[in-house]
C-alpha cells in the first residue's frame, strides 16, 4: 500500500545536539545605559508614595495587613472586563490556507514591477502569525523586487527598523564608515549617526544619473576670450558665455539662443530678473561646459536646482539633484533640504532627505517639522507632487506609530494619510480596519464601528468582530451577540469568532463559547485568563494558577505571567510572584502591572521585603539547579536578579539571550545578545558576541572570522565553542565532522562553568554518534549528566535506541520526563521508543502540554492514513493547521489529498507552503506534479 508504514516516515532518526538558532531572528538591541532598568529593573526608579506603608526594613507579623491584603485592597484582583482580548489591527482571512494560496499564485504569475508590491500584500497577510523571520523574508523580497528609489528607500528603513539598531546607544560601527544599509556590518550597527545615503547602495545609482565626468585639476575654468560669444547681464555683473554650451543647457535656451527670438541676434543679454544671482549664473556657465558640480557649496546648487526647474535644464536638474542628495547628513539639514526637494519636486534630493528621516524613527515621528511633511494631508500631496507618497510609506510609518502608542494623534493621521493612499481592496480593507481598532482604543465607538462597517464592505470578515466590539461598547450587547452568531453560522468556524461571541454570552453559554475558541485554536490566551479568574471569583485560586500555567506552558506572555503573579501575591507566596515578574521584566524591561499604574521594578521592590534575600553565589547555585531542571522562566528570574548586582557582566546577558532564545522570544534575547556586547571587558569577548549576532542574522562567514580572531588574542572556552557551532550549521563530511570534534575538545579544555561544559559535551556526543564512535558518546552523555546537564538524557535514549536497546531508550527519556519542568518535548521524544498505544498516550500528552508542537499531529495523521482511515488522517491535520498553518503539516496533508485523488486540495495546500518557505524542495515536487493532474483534468 502506497502510505504503508507512513508512520516511520515522521520518527526522527538521530538528534542534532547543536541546533542552531533561526539565522533570520530579528535583530534587536535595548539601550546599553537602560543596562540596570533591563536586567536589573529591582531599582525600577523611586517608589510611588503610596507604596511606602507598605515596605519596612523587615517583615512584622504583628501588622495588622499583609502585602497581598494591601496590594489587592490598593488594586484589587483583575476582573474579566480587565482582560479583554483586543481586536488585532491585522488582516485576519476565514480561510487562511486559501489566502496563502492566492498570494503565492499571485506571485507566480507577476510580473517584475507588481513583485514588491505583492510581498508587501504577503507581509500584510503574514503578520497575524507573529513569525518575525517569515515577516523578515518577504520584506527583503519585496525590496529585491522593488523598481524604483523610493521603495527601496522605505523597504531599506522598514528592515532597518525591524532590526532596531537604534535602540543600543553607544553601540559603534565594527568595521566601515556610519553608513547604514543591509550589509552584515550593519547588522551589529546601533543606528549611531543618521547618515543619509548607504554607500554600497546609494552613490551607485546617483553616480549613474549625476553623468558627472571628471576633469584634470589644473584645468582653467574660465571661458578663453575668442571663444565668448555671449554676455549675460545680472545687475551690474557680466557673465561670458558660449552660445552653443549653453543653448545646450535646454530646449528653451536653443530656442532662446538660435531660435526666432530677438536675443538670438544679441551678444548681450540682461538676465536679471530670471531669479539667478550672478555668482549662480557663472556657476551655470561653468556647468554648461565642465559638466561638473563638484567645486560648488550646497547654497549654489540650490540656486541651479530651481534654474534648471525654470528653464527645463533637465540634465542639469539630475546632476543637482544627485549632488544635493548626497549632502544630506543629519535630521536638520534634511528638513531643510527636502522644503527644497518638494518645492522643486527633486525626486533622488526628497528621497535622501526621507531615507534621514525614517533612519530616525520612532523619534522623528515626534518632531514637528517631520510631522508636518508625513503625517499632514497637505504634506502627502507634496510627497507626492515629488513622487515620494505611496501606500509602501504610509503602511510602514503607521506600523511605527502604533507600535509606539494606538491612541496619539499621528496614530490616527498616519493611518488618514495610508487610506488615502490605498488603491487595492486589501489596503482599502486593512487601512480602514486598523483605524477602527485605534478609534475603538481612543474609546471612540461610533467611530471605530464606521471604520470597521468600511473594512468588512471591502471583504474583510474580521472587521465584522470589530463592529460587534464597537457596539457591544455603546450598549448593544445582544445586537453583538447576533452578529457574531450570524457569523460563525456562515462561515468556517474559527477560534477567534468564538472567542468574540464569549464576550457577549452569559452564564454557561459563555463558558461553552471561551471552551470551543480553546479546542480550535489553543493559541488564544484570553479564554485561558478567563477560566482562571472565574476560578478567582470561585475563591479557588490555586485552580486559577493550574488554568494559566496550561498556556504558560507552551506560551511566554507578559500579561499570562503578570496575571499568575498576581494570584501568587493573593497566596501570599511572595517567591512566585517575584519569579514570574522578574521573568516577566526580561521579556519586557519596562512593563508595568496592576493595569499599568506600577511597573514591574516597583513591584520587584516591594516583593523583596517579603522574600529572603540571596548573595551573588548562592544566585549561581540556584541558577545551576534551575537551569538542570529544564525550568527555563526560574533561570530567567535568577539571572534577572543576578543583574541587579552586576548590570555590566556580559556573561550574565549572554546566558539571558539562550534562555530567551529556548522560549522563542527571538527580540528579546537579540536585545540580550546585543548588551552583552556592548558589556563586553575585553575585545575576544566583544568577538564571540559579536560571532553570535551575525550568526544570528544569517552571517556565517562574518561569525566565523569572529571566532578565529577572538581566538588568537585568547583561547576560551565560548570562540571555540561558536566556531564548532557555526561549523556545525551544515552537513558534516567525515573530515569536517574531525575538525568540529577537535574545536569542542578545545573549548573543552578551557576554563568555564559546569553549565556550558554540559552542553559542549551533549554537542559532541552528538557528533561521535553520527560518526558511529557510539562508545565515545555514551562517555560524554554520562559526563555531561554527572555536572547535571540533563538534556543529556536525549542523546543518551538516543543511542540505546541506536543500539537495538529500546527498554533502556524509554528508561532514559522517563527521567528527563521526572527531572524536568518543560516536559512537552520528552514525551514527544519519548513515544520513538514505544510502542504504538504507548507511543499514542505521549503524544497525547504532549500536545495538551504544547499544542504548537507539529510532531504529534503529524504522526496521528499517519498512523490513521496506515489505518486507512483518509477522512480522519486530513481531519487530524486539518485541526492543526487552522491555528498553526506549519509547512511540514500543509505538505503531508497535500500528499494525502494526492493519494485520495484530490488533486486540486493537494495543488492549494502545495501552494500555501511555498507561500511560507518558496525554495522547500519536496513540496515544489509534489507542487508540479499535482499541477500537472489538475491541467490534465482540465483538459
Amino acid at each position: 500500500m502506497r502510505f504503508a508504514k507512513l508512520v516511520d516516515r515522521f520518527k526522527s532518526t538521530q538528534v542534532h545536539a547543536i541546533n542552531p538558532p533561526d539565522p533570520a531572528h530579528p535583530a534587536t538591541a535595548g539601550d546599553a545605559s537602560a543596562a540596570a532598568a533591563a536586567g536589573g529593573g529591582g531599582g525600577g526608579g523611586k517608589l510611588n508614595g503610596h507604596f511606602l506603608k507598605f515596605i519596612g526594613s523587615k517583615p512584622k507579623p504583628a501588622q495588622p495587613a499583609s502585602l497581598a491584603q494591601s496590594l489587592l485592597l490598593a488594586y484589587g484582583l483583575p476582573t474579566v472586563d480587565l482582560i479583554e482580548p483586543p481586536i488585532e489591527p491585522y488582516l485576519k482571512p476565514v480561510d487562511f490556507v486559501e489566502a496563502l494560496a492566492d498570494v503565492y499564485r499571485r506571485l507566480e504569475g507577476c510580473s517584475p514591477s507588481e513583485k514588491a508590491s505583492l510581498c508587501v500584500e504577503q507581509y500584510s497577510m503574514l503578520r497575524s502569525l507573529g513569525d518575525t523571520k517569515l515577516l523578515r523574508r518577504c520584506l527583503r523580497a519585496a525590496r529585491l523586487g522593488a523598481t524604483d528609489v523610493h521603495a527601496e528607500v522605505v523597504l531599506d528603513a522598514w528592515l532597518r527598523f525591524e532590526r532596531r539598531e537604534d535602540e543600543l546607544v553607544g553601540f559603534h560601527p565594527i568595521q566601515g564608515g556610519d553608513r547604514m544599509s543591509e550589509c552584515p556590518q550593519s547588522n551589529l550597527m546601533c543606528g549611531c549617526g543618521s547618515s543619509s545615503i548607504c554607500s554600497c547602495q546609494y552613490y551607485e545609482k546617483t553616480n549613474a544619473l549625476n553623468n558627472v565626468q571628471t576633469l584634470d585639476g589644473d584645468e582653467n575654468f574660465s571661458v578663453e576670450e575668442e571663444e565668448e560669444d555671449v554676455l549675460f547681464c545680472v545687475g551690474d555683473e557680466e557673465v561670458h558665455c558660449i552660445r552653443s554650451k549653453f543653448a545646450a543647457l535646454s530646449l528653451p535656451f536653443t530656442a532662446m539662443l538660435y531660435g526666432h527670438f530677438a536675443e538670438s541676434k544679441e551678444a548681450k543679454i540682461n538676465f536679471s530678473l530670471n531669479g539667478i544671482s550672478a555668482e549662480g549664473l557663472r556657476a551655470v556657465e561653468i556647468y554648461s561646459r565642465t559638466k561638473r558640480l563638484d567645486m560648488f557649496g550646497p547654497e549654489i546648487v540650490l540656486e541651479l536646482l530651481s534654474f534648471s526647474n525654470k528653464f527645463c535644464c533637465e540634465e542639469m536638474k539630475l546632476a543637482c539633484d544627485a549632488y544635493l542628495a548626497s549632502h544630506v547628513s543629519n535630521l536638520d539639514d534634511a528638513l531643510i533640504l527636502i522644503e527644497y526637494g518638494l518645492e522643486e519636486t527633486s525626486y533622488l534630493l526628497v528621497a535622501s532627505c526621507l531615507q534621514v528621516l525614517l533612519s530616525e524613527l520612532p523619534r522623528s515621528l515626534r518632531n514637528p517639522g517631520v510631522m508636518k511633511i508625513l503625517c499632514s494631508s497637505e504634506g502627502r500631496d507634496r510627497l507626492s507632487q515629488a513622487g515620494h507618497a505611496s501606500f509602501l510609506l504610509y503602511y510602514f510609518l503607521s506600523q511605527v506609530a502604533m507600535e509606539e502608542s494606538m491612541v496619539s494623534n499621528i496614530t490616527v493621521m498616519l493611518l488618514e494619510r495610508l487610506e488615502e493612499c490605498s488603491t487595492e481592496r486589501w489596503q482599502k480593507a486593512l487601512s480602514l480596519h486598523q483605524l477602527g481598532c485605534v478609534m475603538l482604543e481612543r474609546k471612540i465607538y461610533s467611530g471605530a464601528e464606521h471604520y470597521f462597517e468600511a473594512a468588512s464592505e471591502y471583504g474583510h470578515v474580521y472587521s465584522i468582530a470589530g463592529i460587534a466590539r464597537a457596539k457591544y461598547k455603546q450598549g448593544q450587547q445582544y445586537s453583538a451577540y447576533k452578529m457574531i452568531d450570524s457569523l460563525i453560522s456562515e462561515n468556517t468556524m474559527v477560534g477567534w469568532m468564538y472567542q468574540e461571541r464569549s464576550l457577549y454570552g452569559v452564564g454557561r453559554e459563555k463558558l461553552l463559547d471561551v471552551i470551543s475558541a480553546t479546542g480550535l485554536d489553543p493559541m488564544l490566551s484570553f479564554p485561558y485568563k478567563y477560566r482562571a479568574l472565574i476560578k478567582v471569583e470561585e475563591k479557588q485560586i490555586k485552580a486559577a494558577v493550574l488554568e494559566i500555567d496550561k498556556i504558560i506552558g507552551f506560551r511566554f506572555l507578559p500579561d499570562c505571567l503578570e496575571l499568575r503573579a498576581w494570584f501568587f501575591i493573593a497566596l501570599e507566596d511572595y517567591g512566585s510572584a517575584m519569579r514570574d515578574v522578574r521573568a516577566l521584566l526580561t521579556l519586557e524591561p519596562n512593563y508595568k502591572m496592576f493595569n499599568a499604574k506600577v511597573s514591574g521594578g516597583q513591584l520587584v521592590d516591594l516583593l523583596s521585603h517579603q522574600v529572603q534575600q540571596t548573595s551573588q553565589a548562592e544566585c549561581w547555585m540556584q541558577l545551576y539547579e534551575r537551569w538542570s531542571s529544564v525550568d527555563d522562566i526560574g533561570s530567567l528570574a535568577v539571572i534577572h536578579q543576578m543583574l541587579d548586582i552586576e548590570p555590566k557582566r556580559s556573561l550574565l546577558w549572554f546566558r539571558q539571550s539562550l534562555l530567551l532564545l529556548r522560549l522563542n522570544s527571538q527580540k528579546a534575547a537579540m536585545r540580550s545578545l546585543r548588551l552583552a556586547r556592548n558589556n563586553s571587558s575585553s575585545e575576544h569577548e566583544r568577538l564571540v558576541y559579536e560571532g553570535w549576532i551575525l550568526y544570528d542574522t544569517g552571517n556565517r562567514e562574518e561569525a566565523l572570522l569572529r571566532a578565529e580572531k577572538s581566538i588568537t588574542i585568547q583561547r576560551s572556552f565560548e570562540a571555540f565553542f561558536l566556531k564548532a557551532y557555526v561549523l556545525a550549521d551544515t552537513s558534516l563530511d567525515s573530515e569536517a565532522s574531525s575538525y568540529v570534534i577537535r574545536l569542542l575538545e578545545e573549548a573543552l579544555g578551557c576554563p568555564s562553568d559546569g553549565l556550558r561544559k554540559g552542553q559542549a559535551l551533549n554537542n559532541l556526543a552528538s557528533i561521535y554518534v553520527d560518526c558511529g564512535k557510539l562508545e565515545l558518546a555514551a562517555t560524554c552523555y554520562t559526563n555531561a549528566l554527572d555536572i547535571k546537564h540533563t538534556r543529556a538524557h536525549q542523546g543518551l535514549s538516543r543511542l540505546y535506541h541506536l543500539k537495538g536497546q529500546r527498554k533502556a531508550a524509554y528508561d532514559e527519556m522517563t527521567q528527563l520526563i521526572d527531572k524536568a519542568h518543560y516536559k512537552a518535548s520528552a514525551y514527544e521524544k519519548r513515544s520513538e521508543y514505544c510502542d504504538r498505544d504507548m507511543a499514542q498516550h505521549d503524544l497525547n500528552m504532549a500536545t495538551r502540554l504544547d499544542p504548537l508542537r507539529t510532531y504529534p499531529y503529524r504522526y496521528r495523521a499517519a498512523v490513521l492514513m496506515d489505518d486507512q482511515k483518509e477522512v480522519e488522517a486530513v481531519e487530524e491535520l486539518t485541526r492543526a493547521i487552522a491555528f498553526k498553518p506549519d509547512l511540514q503539516m500543509l505538505h503531508l496533508r497535500a500528499a494525502f489529498f494526492e493519494s485520495m485523488g484530490d488533486f486540486s486540495s493537494a495543488l492549494q495546500d502545495c501552494e500555501a507552503a511555498l507561500c511560507l518557505d518558496p525554495n522547500h524542495l519536496e513540496t515544489l515536487e509534489l507542487y508540479h506534479r499535482a499541477q500537472g493532474r489538475v491541467t490534465e483534468q482540465k483538459k
